[in-house]
This record gives C-alpha cells, structure tokens and sequence, in this order.
C-alpha cells in the first residue's frame, strides 16, 4: 500500500539485561524487553496513578546488536526507532498465538542510550544499516567532524546535534570503545 508508515518510537527503560542470541550462520539476535510509564493524578481522589507497558524489541542489526550486548544493561534508558511486526506461532499444546514485537533492522532502526556512560561522555547513538559512513544522519545526530565518521563507520554522535556533545568536557577516547 502506498504511503503508509509502520514505525514505533520508544523512551524507556530495559526491565532485564537483554539476551542475546546466534543464528546457524552466527549472526546475533537480540531480544529486549523495555518498559515505557505514563503518570497522571486521579480526578476523584487526587491520588497519583502509573500505568506500565511492557514492550519487546528484537534487534536483528548486527552492529545494533553488539552496542546491545557490550553495553546495554537492566535499568538502561533507551530511546528505540523500529517496526511493528506481529508473528504467528504455537504453544505446548498447538494453540496459535499471536506476538507483536517492535523489530530493529535495516536502515531504519535507531538505539540511542539516554544514560551517558562515565567522564561525561554524553549520550551515545547508533543507526542500523548505515556503514558507508555518508553524512545520512538524521535525528538530530552529530556527524559534522571525521574524527566521528573515522573512528566509529559514521552512526555514533550526540543525540542533542550538533558537533559536539553538550558539556564541553568530552573524552574524545569514548568513541574507540564504541563498535558503531
């Protein structure tokens, strides 16, 4: 269909440390469960309510995957971009059953860790698919200088744009930890 846009977007945080899985071939899968929490005060009794939904993500980017596995822990703060898609499958008993997971892969997935990482480092960024290095960032991601493009194949920057992260004091030897 024509003109039609299957896209979810995500801020929350990860319920457990994500588990990663190997495909035949030894590409990684990984499958995260992020919980997203709306807030407001009840009109009757002034209490204050909070409903959490619970959400699984299942990365199959290969870079994406290896950011998930190295450094994305229980507790983390994750902005997510990815697709909707609803599977088929049977239980113990042969019942059908239906799940609907937001899936990251291809060019347009986005992970971005909202929690920055010791020295200041800021808040790092990644985009699934983007190799080449190209200046197609997008969203606000930084990518101005060849220092970025150089050390981590053009998909890590700030999150807040810009050429340099908020906070003048960043590492500039953050970026070769990164394996963006």
């Amino acid at each position: 269909m024509a003109g039609s846009v299957n896209k979810v977007i995500l801020i929350g945080n990860v319920g457990a440390d994500p588990e990663i899985r190997r495909t035949q071939d030894g590409r990684p899968i990984a499958n995260l469960r992020i919980a997203t929490s709306e807030t407001w005060r009840d009109r009757n009794s002034g209490e204050r309510r909070e409903k959490t939904e619970w959400h699984t993500v299942v990365v199959f980017n290969e870079g994406l995957c290896k950011v998930v596995e190295q450094y994305v822990k229980k507790g983390a703060k994750l902005y997510i971009e990815g697709a909707l898609q609803t599977r088929k499958w049977q239980d113990q008993t042969g019942n059908d059953r239906y799940s609907t997971e937001i899936v990251l892969q291809g060019f347009n997935s986005t992970l971005t860790m909202l929690d920055g990482r010791g020295e200041g480092g800021g808040d790092r960024g990644a985009r699934g698919g983007n190799d080449f290095g190209g200046d197609d960032f997008g969203g606000g991601y930084g990518g101005g200088n060849d220092h970025d493009r150089r050390s981590s194949g053009g998909s890590s920057g700030s999150s807040r744009g810009g050429n340099q992260p908020a906070g003048g004091n960043f590492s500039r030897d953050l970026d070769d930890d990164i394996p963006f």
